[in-house]
C-alpha cells in the first residue's frame, strides 16, 4: 500500500498543486513510479491523495470556513489530477494514453525517456475520502471529488473510536458498489473493544469491505498505539480468528 499525498503533512509545504498534476507538472514522478511498481512485481494498492475533502490536507478545494481556494485546487482540478494519474500509473501504449488525456482536455504524457509503451503494472487505485466533508458543505462531499469509476478500482474512507459516525459509514457505503477498504481506522483516545466489536459487526455484514488498514502511526508513543489499548487489542484478535481474515499478509 502506497499512500501518496503532496506534502508531508498538515501544516507543511504543497510540493505541487492538483491543476498541476492534471497539467502534466508531475508526470516526470508518476512515470517513475509506474516503471518501479512494474519491476516490483507484485500487486500494489496506491492510496492517493486521500482525506481530499478534509480542509487540513493542502489537496483540498476549501478552507475551513467553507471559501473555496484558488482555481488551482478547485474540485473539478482534483477529479482532472486524478484522472491523469490513473491512466499513467495503469501504463500502456503512451499513444492509447495520450489520447484519453486529449478527450479529457489534459495535456499529453510529459518527459517519458523514450519508448511507444508504459509497463502495465498491478496496480489499484483506492479513493478515500472522509464519509463527510470537513467542512461539512455540499460541495465539498466526497462526491464532488468523485473521478469517474473507471478511474476508481476500490472506494473506502477511515475510521476512529473518536468519531465513531456508524450512520454516515453506511450511507457512505451504499453509496458505491466497488470493493470497500478502511485506509486507516484505529482506536483512539480510550480503550474501547465496543467499537472494535461494533466496526467488526460492520465489516462481516458488508460482504464488499474487502481491506482494513490499522493505523498504529509512525511515533511509537503516538495516540493509536495498540499497546495503549489492552482490551481492545483482544478483542481485534478476537476478532482476526474468523476465517473471513487472511492468516498472514503472505
Amino acid at each position: 500500500m502506497l499512500h501518496i499525498s503532496t506534502n508531508h503533512g498538515y501544516g507543511e509545504p504543497e510540493r505541487i498543486t492538483p491543476r498541476g498534476i492534471a497539467q502534466g507538472v508531475g508526470d516526470s514522478y508518476l512515470l517513475s513510479l509506474n516503471r518501479k511498481i512494474a519491476a516490483f512485481g507484485e500487486p500494489v494498492y496506491i492510496r492517493l491523495m486521500a482525506e481530499m475533502n478534509q480542509t487540513n490536507n493542502a489537496y483540498c478545494a476549501f478552507n475551513r470556513d467553507g471559501s473555496p481556494r484558488d482555481a488551482a485546487h478547485s474540485t473539478r482540478q482534483f477529479r482532472a489530477a486524478w484522472k491523469r494519474a490513473t491512466l499513467i500509473l495503469r501504463g500502456g501504449p503512451v499513444a492509447q494514453i495520450d489520447a484519453k488525456l486529449s478527450k479529457l482536455h489534459l495535456p499529453p504524457v510529459r518527459g517519458r525517456d523514450g519508448g511507444d509503451e508504459l509497463p502495465e503494472p498491478q496496480v489499484s487505485m483506492l479513493w478515500v475520502p472522509q464519509t463527510e466533508g470537513s467542512p461539512p458543505i455540499p460541495r465539498n462531499s466526497a462526491r464532488a471529488y468523485w473521478p469517474g469509476s473507471q478511474y476508481v478500482d476500490w472506494v473506502g474512507t477511515d475510521f476512529y473510536s473518536r468519531f465513531p459516525n456508524f450512520g454516515k459509514l453506511e450511507t457512505f457505503y451504499r453509496g458505491f458498489s466497488k470493493p470497500f477498504v478502511f485506509g486507516e481506522w484505529a482506536l483512539w483516545g480510550a480503550d474501547n473493544p465496543g467499537f472494535v466489536q461494533q466496526l467488526f459487526r460492520f465489516v462481516n455484514s458488508h460482504r464488499r469491505v474487502r481491506m482494513m488498514l490499522y493505523n498504529q502511526g509512525n511515533n511509537p508513543d503516538g495516540p493509536f498505539r495498540l499497546e495503549r489499548y489492552p482490551r481492545g487489542r483482544a478483542a481485534i484478535r478476537h476478532a482476526l480468528h474468523s476465517s473471513r481474515f487472511l492468516a498472514s499478509a503472505g
